[in-house]
């Protein structure tokens, strides 16, 4: 498992509120957006607006970068590779009670109910991390 021998890294992984999460366009050129994640073991669950250059990037190229903010000083750095799929087979957002449990207050600040976030967020993408680096 990426990062299996560093508690603190699995704890930051499971509890900040965003990750960047970088695909490539068809040319090649990188593009980062910050997403919210839910961690499964060696997955992260992203639920997406459907119409994006990010759900179109992973169906043609499944090869992603993810990084957690650093503390400000150059520390507290977490980056992972990856392989991304489109999981239309998962449950909506507003099913995974763990998912609604870590944005919920996201969610209310948005005015957004978690079934209106599903209706609107309604691309399940999982990430597979293949490696990982953290310090």
């Amino acid at each position: 498992m990426v990062f299996g021998d560093k508690p603190a890294t699995l704890e930051r992984l499971d509890g900040e509120p965003i990750i960047w999460l970088t695909t490539v366009r068809g040319n090649g050129q990188p593009q980062t957006s910050p997403v919210w994640f839910l961690r499964r073991g060696n997955e992260l669950l992203i639920y997406s607006l459907p119409d994006t250059a990010r759900v179109d990037n992973i169906r043609s190229n499944p090869h992603v970068a993810l990084n957690l903010d650093g503390n400000g000083r150059g520390g507290a750095i977490v980056t992972i590779e990856g392989t991304a799929r489109i999981a239309d087979e998962l449950p909506a957002a507003s099913d995974v009670p763990e998912y609604v449990d870590k944005y919920r207050t996201f969610m209310e600040r948005n005015g957004w109910t978690p079934d209106v976030f599903a209706a609107r967020y309604s691309t399940p993408i999982v990430v597979t991390m293949a490696r990982g680096r953290s310090w």
